[in-house]
């Protein structure tokens, strides 16, 4: 027997028209390292597992958001890239990194996403399904920031959630080519 290994394309595949039980049939199938499955009003979303610059983008954002968050004394818990879903919302996502940024929540208050690659499900619409409170997605270099409203997501130019917190002084260390220079900038530029 011949065994065909596909190459994953970087874009993600789109099934259409299932039902929130055809695709928890569909994932248990599909259960497998390397993929990651989303899911929006009978929207599948298959992607490839992120690669290198992904990695190390969703790392510094991470790792810059925590030294933020512990000089300044949050009581926070990352929570990762854990499944959030919602049946009677039809909607499961996997963010790159998530936290609460209080202790005992239920959900995380603030979602970050990396956008290597275009298409794919309205990340936004999915999260405002879940009923997170603020997302950062980054595209380009840059971190935009998105809190909901009653209206759905709308462009923040600080993070209401981080409102201290230099999104200039942000961008610039997070693309920054040294990792260790970046963490030690931005942890001089936050410090009291």
């Amino acid at each position: 027997m011949t065994i065909a290994v596909l190459e994953p394309v970087a874009e993600p595949i789109l099934v259409e028209g299932l039902t929130w039980r055809e695709f928890k049939a569909v994932a248990q199938l599909l259960d497998r390292p390397g993929i990651r499955l989303s899911f929006l009003a009978g929207v599948l979303e298959i992607r490839k597992m992120p690669g290198r610059q992904h990695e190390i983008i969703k790392k510094r954002i991470a790792a810059l958001l925590e030294t933020y968050l512990e000089i300044k004394g949050f009581d926070f818990t990352p929570t990762g890239a854990m499944n959030l879903e919602n049946e009677a919302e039809a909607v499961k996502r996997e963010a790159d990194e998530s936290y609460e940024l209080q202790s005992d929540r239920d959900r995380p208050d603030l979602a970050i996403e990396v956008a290597i690659t275009s298409g794919g499900i309205d990340k936004l619409e999915a999260y405002k399904r879940l009923q997170i409170p603020e997302v950062g997605i980054w595209q380009k270099g840059q971190l935009f920031l998105f809190g909901l409203t009653a209206e759905g997501y709308q462009p923040l130019e600080t993070s209401a959630l981080l409102p201290e917190l230099d999104m200039a002084l942000f961008d610039r260390c997070l693309n920054y080519a040294n990792h260790a220079l970046a963490l030690r900038e931005f942890r001089q530029g936050i410090s009291p």
